[in-house]
This record gives structure tokens, C-alpha cells and sequence, in this order.
């Protein structure tokens, strides 16, 4: 399968108690890949599923790292290489099991619908998995579009996650729904499901042919024109960075269900994934 988004450095800090503005807080600081798409395609690799990620990053050492991060992981890669732009940076803040994130999106923005068409010209592909973060910004919003149309007109399945409610916030619902080509699976958290106007899958099938709300600890939903499916959340010890964790989840679902499992299986696994992700410290396996 195909996923196409942001490739990232994610500059990780786990801080104690409150920040205190103006002096120093104590905190765990890490340097990893991120990237909601390249995190997926990761998580993807270790459920055993055969992946591809397609993405734009800068010609600098970050850049280097994160694209060999992804191969040394299993993942095939069609990484554009931007001379003079900078691969995108986020900084996380994570305590008590929440995190903000500051975002440079850098090369990102410079996907374009050459990286689309030359990454689905791939061989073997049957899917293609979006990240919304690619539909948020005006500059590559219109490569995101073409991979969800021509995807389909090539016969793939389509997966498309909302990706982060404050983004989907400002550019709003409607725009959001209407500008989006419909996928075969839309997958949003409850945040991100009520920014849409929705409390169930249900609510979003004028959208997409199917529709997961994920509710962490809480379980997972699904709904179809077919009905309604729900699996329980997995109980994680102690909760140490959620980055991630829908990235996990999307990469669960969609390895157990191209595999051809139930779709309560499939939810039960991106469940699995998903609290694995929440057991470690950043985005990926």
C-alpha cells in the first residue's frame, strides 16, 4: 500500500508538572522521525504489511535521516529532495498524557502532483492511505485531492485520517468534507469527529463509504452501510506520550483489513497498536 503526507523531526520533550514560563522545566527531550503519514507507514511495516510512503522533505542532513529512518524500518520510499527548504520540524510537549505540538511543515508544502502520480506508478499498490495535515495547507491541498481521485480511478481502495481537530478547526468542516474526494474509510478521533459534526461513525457516512471514530482507552467504531461494529480499548499501564497513537492505530486497522480480517478484528488490532504507541516515547514502533 501507498501513504502519502509529512515526513518530520519531531523534537520530543516529556516535562514534569507545569511549564514555568520564563525559567526552566525539568524534561526528557528526544530527536525522532515523525510525521502523522510516515508514522503510519512505520507502524505499517511492523504489522507485516507491505508499505510505500511518498512525501517531500529538504536536501539537508534531516532530511538524510529521516528518509533512512523509514527504509532501515522496511518502508519503501518516493521522497522528493527540495534543495534549500528545510525538512519540517514539530516540537512536542507532552505531560500528563496530553501533548501541544508547534509546527514547521517546511518541504512538506511543496507536494505537488508530480509526487503523486510518480508514487502511484508504483507496482503492487492496492491502497492508498491519506494524511489530512496534506489537505489543510492551500499549497498541497491540491496534490492530497489528486491522490484520493486518481487513486480511485485506478481501482485502489482509499483511506483518509482527519489527522488533528485544531487544523481541521480553522479550515472548517464543511470546506473540509466537501473539497475532500470521497474515501472508502475516513478516520477521525472523537475530537476530530465532533469538530466535524459527528459523535458516531454514522453521522459521516454522507462522506466516506465507512467511517472509524477512535476513542482511545474507550474503544473504537465503525460504521457502514452495512451497520455498526465497535471493539473495546486495550488497557495500557501508564500512558507515556500520545504522539502517535492514531498513526498506530490507522496502520492496525488497515494491515488487518486488507489481510482480509473482520472488521472487529481490524479494529481490535489498530486498538493494539494504537496502545502500544501510547507506551513509548514518540510516533513510531
Amino acid at each position: 500500500m501507498l501513504v502519502i503526507g509529512d515526513v518530520v523531526t519531531d523534537i520530543l520533550t516529556v516535562h514534569e508538572g507545569p511549564l514555568a514560563i520564563g525559567s526552566d522545566t525539568i524534561a526528557r527531550v528526544r530527536i525522532a522521525g515523525g510525521g502523522s503519514a510516515a508514522n503510519t507507514a512505520a507502524w505499517l511495516a511492523v504489522a507485516g504489511c507491505p508499505v510505500a510512503f511518498a512525501g517531500v522533505a529538504g536536501a539537508d542532513e534531516p532530511g538524510d535521516t529521516r528518509v533512512a529512518e523509514l527504509r532501515a524500518a522496511g518502508v519503501t520510499t518516493s521522497v522528493r529532495r527540495v534543495p534549500g527548504v528545510a525538512t519540517g520540524t514539530v516540537v512536542v510537549l507532552t505531560s500528563d498524557a496530553e501533548r501541544t505540538m508547534f509546527t514547521d511543515r517546511g518541504a512538506n508544502r511543496l507536494l505537488g502532483p508530480e509526487d503523486v502520480q510518480r508514487a502511484l506508478d508504483l507496482p503492487g499498490l492496492r491502497h492508498l492511505h491519506l494524511s489530512a495535515y496534506v489537505l489543510f495547507d492551500a499549497d498541497c491541498a491540491p496534490a492530497g485531492r489528486l491522490a484520493l481521485a486518481e487513486a480511485r480511478r485506478r481501482g485502489l481502495t482509499t483511506s483518509l485520517d482527519a489527522a488533528s481537530a485544531a487544523p481541521l478547526q480553522r479550515l472548517g468542516a464543511g470546506a473540509f468534507l466537501q473539497a475532500a474526494p470521497r474515501p472508502d474509510i475516513l478516520f477521525a478521533n472523537l475530537d476530530e469527529a465532533r469538530v466535524l459534526g459527528a459523535d458516531e461513525p454514522a453521522d459521516l457516512l454522507a462522506y466516506a463509504d465507512a467511517v472509524v471514530v477512535k476513542s482511545g482507552p474507550h474503544g473504537a467504531a465503525w460504521a457502514d452501510a452495512n451497520g455498526r461494529s465497535w471493539a473495546p480499548g486495550v488497557t495500557v499501564p501508564e500512558v507515556v506520550d500520545p504522539t502517535g497513537a492514531g498513526d498506530a492505530f490507522a496502520a492496525g486497522f488497515l494491515a488487518a483489513w486488507l489481510g482480509g480480517d473482520t472488521v472487529e478484528e481490524s479494529l481490535r488490532r489498530g486498538n493494539e497498536l494504537g496502545a502500544r504507541a501510547v507506551a513509548t516515547l514518540g510516533g513510531r514502533p
